[in-house]
């Protein structure tokens, strides 16, 4: 519901702060005051139509803001379309703004940050309901219509149950879909993938010899160079000359010196010890440089082939990944990318005998869907014509219109032919309307605006208060056409909706205005030449004056029937007050 509004230099208010409470809010005031001007900016800053003439002479924009308590019944929807955004901040509040500016730009604001038009407007349809004279008009939506029938038929359940086997078909025919394209370019792929895998295979890839390679053709590239360190160290170890003894030679005069100190000094032993240690090293390191010597070896031609076999290894890892770990990951995804391919026949075939067994689950749930459907339909459309009745157009027919449509691969719900179908069944619905004798029943959309409509659309919410999820339903000037009598009952009903959703009314009858929770007058004012709308929330005395005036003036008569009208609205409340809760 709306817990308040707040609007600035939008046509002729230039700033009005309102705070609303549940039940029935009315709204009256002579014509042209502004009582329309507020709609249109409750319509506004739920993402309705605007443009520049809405806002005020003078002024460079145009503000209008609503917070709105959201209901426990609708924050799962509510909350699934601002999560995504991250535009979500209380669970159980949200604020809508809109601002017009004189460019042309109008700014979406939700909880007080910028969001698209769209998704204001989403979230608006789902908090608010406009009828009378602006087209923001749910029940006009023939998408609606059907999710209303089904709410009214309690076949809530049936759907659900339906959906998940929809769902269900779908996934598989996703899977079909895949698999009859891959299998229609199989041949291509087999040789395609045959080809690939080969190529990798006859590589005969194993792990780490890249890096073998690498040392190997760093080895053979360099064998000359290395060939002549190696002698140049041999020839420091073994191979001495009179001036420059060998080291070897130095490390046996070493051991020979070191071992008479130790002789002479035992407490030394460690040197000599130490000194025979390097020896034995030198001697190694002269032993492990021959023998690396041996193994060097200038070979052209397996220089070449090192080199071909890391250009394969180079071509592979440039074809199927960025390393050859990336290569053999690509070879084992070949192989089961080959036995799918292989193995695909046999899977569409157990899939196409799954569909048939989901199509018949699918058609036996949309049957009873259906079923359930065309039950509820004759009796929605016998409430709607007893409210309409209550309401002054006792001529007027309305009818459910429940049809289905051929289609040669559709399900078999039992019909002469197969009939189309889609995530809401078999059925396509639409509400028909005939408000005068002798016409034909026409599409609900159709029919002109005004209080008729405004009228049809309270009886249709009378009937689905409990099918219609929507919290705020807005009626502007529904009492067009209409004497005081049928006022009553107006308000009466009104007072009824009210009880479950939070309703505004403007009205020009002081019968139906006698009906409000909340009585708020609307007045135009003329200051320093600039006209301005002002509000005022009235109490019992004062309520009584405006009902007195809207009778005609301030007369002793007119205040007596303006008082009878309240007494009257109160007692018919306290009666159905008592309907809906009898005294225990």
């Amino acid at each position: 519901m709306i817990s308040e509004l707040r609007i600035e230099n939008f046509a002729i208010i230039d700033r009005l702060e309102l705070i609303f409470k549940p039940g029935l809010t009315t709204m009256t005031g002579e014509t042209g005051a502004g009582k329309s001007i507020i709609l249109d900016a409750m319509e506004a800053v739920i993402g309705g139509r605007t443009d520049l003439t809405q806002i005020r002479a003078g002024a460079e924009r145009a503000i209008v803001e609503a917070v709105f308590h959201i209901p426990a019944a609708l924050q799962p929807a509510i909350h699934r379309v601002l999560e995504p955004e991250d535009l979500l901040e209380s669970p159980d509040e949200i604020t809508l703004g809109r601002e017009l500016r004189q460019n042309g730009r109008s700014v979406a604001r939700i909880n007080g940050r910028s969001g698209s038009l769209g998704l204001l407007r989403e979230v608006g349809s789902c908090l608010v309901d406009i009828h009378g004279q602006s087209e923001h008009l749910s029940l006009l939506d023939v998408r609606q219509h059907l999710g209303l029938l089904d709410r009214f038929a309690r076949a809530d359940s049936l759907h659900a149950s339906y959906l998940h086997i929809y769902r269900e078909w779908q996934q598989l025919r996703h899977e079909l879909a895949e698999l009859r394209s891959a299998e229609r370019d199989a041949d291509r792929r087999v040789d395609l993938y045959t080809f690939q895998l080969n190529e990798i295979e006859s590589a005969r890839l194993r792990p780490g010899e890249e890096e073998e390679l690498k040392q190997e053709r760093n080895r053979l590239a360099n064998a000359e160079n290395l060939a002549a360190l190696v002698q140049e160290a041999l020839a420091l170890l073994d191979e001495g000359t009179p001036e420059n003894p060998a080291v070897t030679d130095l490390f046996g005069q070493l051991v020979h010196a070191l071992g008479s100190l130790a002789r002479i000094d035992p407490a030394r032993t460690s040197l000599s010890e130490g000194a025979a240690t390097l020896a034995e090293t030198a001697a190694d390191l002269a032993r492990s440089l021959r023998s690396y010597q041996e193994s060097i070896e200038y070979n052209p031609r397996r220089l070449e082939e090192v080199e071909e076999r890391l250009e394969l290894f180079h071509n592979l890892k440039r074809k199927y990944g960025g390393s050859l770990d990336a290569v053999l990951d690509t070879a084992e995804r070949l192989h089961r990318e080959l036995d799918q391919i292989t193995h695909a026949t046999e899977r569409i075939a157990e899939l196409e005998e799954q569909e048939k067994h989901i199509r018949v689950r699918l058609a036996d749930q949309a049957k009873q869907l259906s079923a359930a459907r065309n039950a509820a339909s004759a009796d929605l459309a016998g409430a709607v014509e007893v409210e309409l009745d209550d309401l002054r157009m006792a001529e007027a027919r309305f009818a459910v219109d429940l049809h289905t449509n051929p289609d040669l691969q559709g399900l078999d719900i039992g019909l002469d032919q197969p009939v189309g179908f889609d995530e809401t069944g078999c059925d396509r619905c639409e509400f028909l309307i005939a408000p005068n004798p002798g016409e034909g029943l026409k599409p609900l959309v159709r029919i002109a605006s005004g209080g008729e409509t405004s009228r049809l659309m309270l009886a249709l919410k009378k009937v689905l208060t409990e099918a219609d999820s929507v919290p705020t339903l807005i009626f502007d000037e529904i009492d067009q056409g209409i004497g005081g009598r049928v006022g009553m009952t107006v308000g009466e009903k009104l007072w009824q909706l009210a009880r479950s959703h939070q309703v505004f009314c403007v009205t020009h009858l002081p019968q139906l205005a006698a009906f409000g929770d909340q009585h708020i007058r609307v007045m135009k004012l003329v200051d320093g030449g600039r006209t301005t709308t002002r509000v005022e929330l009235l109490n019992d005395s004062n309520r009584r004056d405006e009902l007195a005036q809207m009778l005609g003036g301030l007369s002793a008569a007119n205040r007596s029937a303006a008082q009878e009208a309240l007494a009257l609205a109160r007692q018919r409340a306290m009666e159905l007050n008592k309907q809906v809760h009898p005294p225990q």
